[in-house]
């Protein structure tokens, strides 16, 4: 197998710096018309390199659906200034200025830092200054009749923070205000001055052009037949977003260089390419024109361009579910690992360049939609970095050595997978099967998990031709109806009632991940059986909150108990 890293070394990364560098000089806001000319800088790369792109185009109109997701309203930038302690900020300095969705507007007054929710009372005719939950923030601002918003982010330091309202077209009824972000130690100076009884004043200028229509850019490439490895990653954000995610975007022309060079006919595996608008793009993807029995797996490309100056990040490598389990997950492990090494301990033995690491299942990007809809997906990321969602996500600070060590590990993964010989790969698959349970069986059974774990290997096998795992016999105890990300704009369209209780209990994001696993476990097992396995991958789990997240989905038709 490791001779495939060998074969890999064929990936460059300068032309993903280079593809980094374009991509970031545009506002690749969801709904803007930069993201939509973005895509089409891709399509004519991929076309310089012999390569033909399919563009699928759905709308930004702000009342479509795809799947569970409500599409936000068409909306560009023009211009936007901010007058605060002697400081200003103007969008030729950063269009993060300007939160993503605002309205137009102008307003001149004083300032009010909200702190608790009775702070609300005396927002009328006042700037409120808001650090946490900006948009239902952002709505009781307008119902208060606060004259503009202002956003600050923790631990953004002197960075603009990037911070979207999503705004749907319904929602203009009420979304009138000017909306703006500054940075995090200038919101502390404002927030200072008014602790000591200061009056502090703001002046603050918007103009933004709302559409009814904006192309939502769908990008899709396709190399030699199916079943495809499908590689995928999410090319809106705000400029400049280098590592989120002008990265993974760039990472993904350069694998489709490669190997759409090298394919040939002897490949167990064509191979598909998807540049897509975070999550609404994946869903209007899977809804419109994916075949999802041509995909074997997909691997999601998200901030792969971190290094141990964003915070001492890491390498991370997002495991598929277990209700998923696939040899993928191994596979990519194992490269990452091998590419990441340098130099030699004591005694001879490699060591790593960059902190790397597996980890069970995590959401948060293009790889859950899949996940979803029964096709395996994993996700090398770089986490943390302090400069995320900010405006100080430049291209000086991204990391080649990260972009090397992913970028030849996901190749090498891709051509492992389709020209390995069918011996060597179900001997690496019964090892990560081994593996995988040694891990958890260290801290918990894995009696449960165990079923799922064969069945991945049996799927694995009648892709790669191997003979390993067993299927079992499927007894659900739910229907996940609207299937796709649980959104509280979907659980807010059915009830406002259950949207308040759902994003109560639903404050810490990892219940999410434990209850998205839940209904893809549910319809496998039982009731009692799905929880059990979600203990064995996971850990501990908050079973009351995920039963009454449970009924509130049932309440709005999301699933249905069988």
């Amino acid at each position: 197998m490791k001779r495939f890293l060998n074969e890999a070394r064929v990936f460059d990364s300068m032309n993903v710096l280079h593809y980094i560098g374009e991509i970031s000089q545009f506002h690749r806001i969801q709904g803007s018309k930069e993201l939509y000319e973005a895509v089409r800088f891709i399509r004519e790369e991929l076309r310089i390199w012999g390569i033909n792109a399919k563009l699928f185009e759905e709308s930004y109109d702000g009342e479509s659906w795809f799947l569970t997701l409500k599409s936000p309203i068409a909306w560009d930038l023009i211009h936007g200034k901010v007058e605060i302690l002697g400081n200003t900020l103007t969008t030729s300095q950063s269009p993060l200025v300007v939160m993503a969705h605002s309205p137009s507007g102008r307003a001149e007054g004083e300032v009010l830092h909200i702190l608790r929710e009775e702070d609300w009372e005396k927002a009328e005719g006042k700037i409120v200054l808001v650090g946490k939950e900006w948009r239902d923030a952002y709505r009781k601002a307008n119902e208060a009749g606060a004259k503009a918003f202002i956003a600050y982010r923790e631990g953004t330091g002197e960075a603009i923070p990037y911070i979207g309202l999503f705004l749907a077209k319904n929602e203009l009824e009420w979304a009138k205000i000017p909306a703006v972000a500054v940075p995090e130690n200038l919101a502390k100076k404002v927030i200072n001055k008014l602790a000591s009884g200061e009056t502090v004043e703001a002046k603050i200028e918007v103009e933004t052009q709302i559409n009814e229509r904006q192309v939502l850019p769908i990008l899709y490439v396709e190399v030699g037949r199916p079943p495809f490895i499908l590689f995928t990653a999410h090319i809106c954000h705000p400029k400049p977003g280098a590592n989120d995610n002008a990265s993974g975007s760039a990472m993904l022309i350069e694998l489709a260089r490669v190997l759409s060079s090298i394919h040939d006919d002897s490949f167990r595996f064509g191979f598909a390419f998807l540049w897509i608008p975070e999550y609404y793009g994946t869903q209007a993807f899977i809804e419109k024109y994916a075949r999802l029995e041509d995909y074997y797996a997909v691997i999601n490309l998200d901030m792969v361009a971190g290094s141990e100056d964003r915070a001492a990040s890491t390498v991370m490598l997002v495991r598929t579910p277990a209700s998923r389990f696939s040899v993928v997950s191994g596979v990519l492990e194992y490269f990452l690992e091998l590419s990441n090494r340098a130099g030699e301990s004591f005694s001879g033995s490699p060591l790593p360049r960059l902190k790397f690491k597996a980890y069970p299942y995590e959401m948060g990007s293009d790889h859950d939609v899949f996940n979803f809809f029964g096709v395996p997906s994993v996700m090398p990321i770089t986490w943390p970095d302090r400069f995320y969602h900010s405006s100080e996500d430049t291209i000086e600070k991204v990391s080649k050595e990260s972009i090397e060590v992913i970028g030849r590990g996901v190749l090498a993964t891709a051509l492992a997978l389709a020209k390995g010989e069918k011996e060597e790969l179900q001997r690496f698959a019964r090892g990560y099967a081994m593996k995988y349970l040694g891990e958890l069986g260290m801290d918990r059974d894995t009696r449960g998990i165990e079923r799922l774990v064969m069945a991945g290997l049996a799927r694995d096998s009648r892709f790669l031709g191997i003979e390993s795992g067993h299927e079992f016999e499927k007894s659900p105890w739910l229907r996940w109806v609207r299937r796709g990300r649980v959104s509280a704009e979907l659980v807010k369209e059915a009830s406002r009632e259950v949207y308040e209780e759902f994003k109560k209990l639903t404050k810490d994001r990892r219940i999410l991940v434990h209850l998205h696993e839940l209904l893809m476990l549910g319809e496998l097992l039982p009731k009692e059986e799905s929880f059990e396995v979600l203990e064995e991958e996971f850990g501990e789990v908050d079973r009351e909150k995920l039963e009454k997240l449970v009924n509130l989905l049932e309440k709005t038709g999301v699933i249905e108990p069988l």
